[in-house]
This record gives structure tokens, C-alpha cells and sequence, in this order.
């Protein structure tokens, strides 16, 4: 056997490898993402029920800002937009210009999770915390657990924005990135029906 016919097999191996590897990487994956997904789905049905349990106090109209929380709305989602850009940077081997993006994307997200914490802050210093009623803790619940996933999202980013710089886009690195995307884009989609079901329609 030539050494060209052995380098090739060896190749062919090791892809095979990687190949089983992002297999299973994707299947763990999504099977987290759908366990999150019976979590949100469990905290929507119990807002749901709750949403009208005030015991008196303030309903969702009186308190909530559209305005304030269509910033915020559109701070996430164009996160979501520069992710993709960082990815596609990646894809096309442009390491400053991915981390460029990716950067940014983590500073949105700060902003974000600062924006929700100066809600939940201005709420409670009006006495309108998850203890006041039914309704303000099924809230707190629902959108305190997403701003704590997108806390961990942040994590993760600075960890791979880390990791991409000292050791460049690697395999390793790049699979990484795809993963965390999908958990990026997956915390748009669960604010996109926080907006409309605990805000949009709690304002209308």
C-alpha cells in the first residue's frame, strides 16, 4: 500500500470521525433545546393562567411600556442579525471581521439583559415585585428565566470570542460557534412570543 493510499484512508477516517462527532454534538443538542422548549411552554401556560390573578394590584396595561419593550424587541433580534453575519465571516475565514461581529452581537446582548434588569428594578421599586401577585410572579418567572438564558448565551459568546482569538477558526472552534447560533437564534424566537403574548397583547 502506497503512502498516497494510506494518507487518503487516514483522511477518510478522520473525517468519518468528524462527521459522527457533529452528529452527535447536533443531536445533543437540539434534544437541550427541546427540553427548553417544555420548560418555556410550561412558564407560557402558567402565565396564561395566571395573567389576570392580580389581587388587586396593577394589570399588565397599566404597568408595561411598548415602547420600551419594542427596543428592546429590536436590540435581540438585530443581535440575532450580527451573529449571522459573524458566522458567515467565519465561514469565508475572516477571523477579525468574525470576531467584529461577534463582539458586537455580545455588546447588544449586554444591553439588552440591562435593559430587563432596569425594568424588573424599576418594577420592584414601585412595589410591584413577583410577591405582589399571581400575575407579577408568573411574569418575573417567564422573563427573568429567558434574561437568564441570554445571560448564559453571553457566557458562552465571550468564552468562543476567547478561544477563536488565541487559537483562530479551527474545526473545533467553528462547531462551537454553530452550536451557540443555534441557541442564540432559538432565545429570539421565545422573546419573539414573550413580546407578543405577555407584552403586545397584555398592552392592547
Amino acid at each position: 500500500m502506497t503512502n498516497t493510499t494510506t494518507h487518503n484512508l487516514s483522511e477518510h477516517a478522520s473525517q468519518n470521525a468528524h462527521h459522527e462527532a457533529d452528529a452527535r454534538t447536533l443531536f445533543g443538542f437540539w434534544v437541550y433545546i427541546m427540553s427548553d422548549c417544555i420548560l418555556f411552554a410550561s412558564l407560557f401556560a402558567t402565565y396564561a393562567v395566571l395573567h389576570n390573578s392580580t389581587f388587586g394590584g396593577p394589570n399588565a396595561k397599566e404597568l408595561f411600556n411598548l415602547h420600551f419593550v419594542l427596543i428592546e424587541t429590536l436590540i435581540l433580534l438585530t443581535s440575532s442579525f450580527t451573529y449571522g453575519l459573524a458566522m458567515l465571516s467565519a465561514h469565508h475565514h475572516k477571523k477579525p471581521r468574525a470576531l467584529l461581529f461577534l463582539a458586537i452581537t455580545f455588546i447588544l446582548g449586554i444591553t439588552f439583559v440591562s435593559l430587563e434588569v432596569n425594568e424588573f428594578t424599576h418594577l420592584i421599586s414601585e412595589g410591584n415585585g413577583p410577591d405582589k401577585s399571581a400575575f407579577l410572579s408568573a411574569f418575573f418567572t417567564l422573563v427573568g428565566t429567558h434574561g437568564l438564558h441570554v445571560t448564559v448565551g453571553l457566557m458562552w459568546m465571550f468564552t468562543l470570542m476567547a478561544q477563536v482569538l488565541d487559537k483562530g477558526l479551527t474545526y473545533m472552534t467553528m462547531r462551537k460557534l454553530a452550536t451557540l447560533g443555534l441557541f442564540w437564534h432559538f432565545l429570539d424566537i421565545i422573546w419573539i412570543f414573550v413580546f407578543s403574548i405577555v407584552y403586545l397583547m397584555g398592552a392592547l
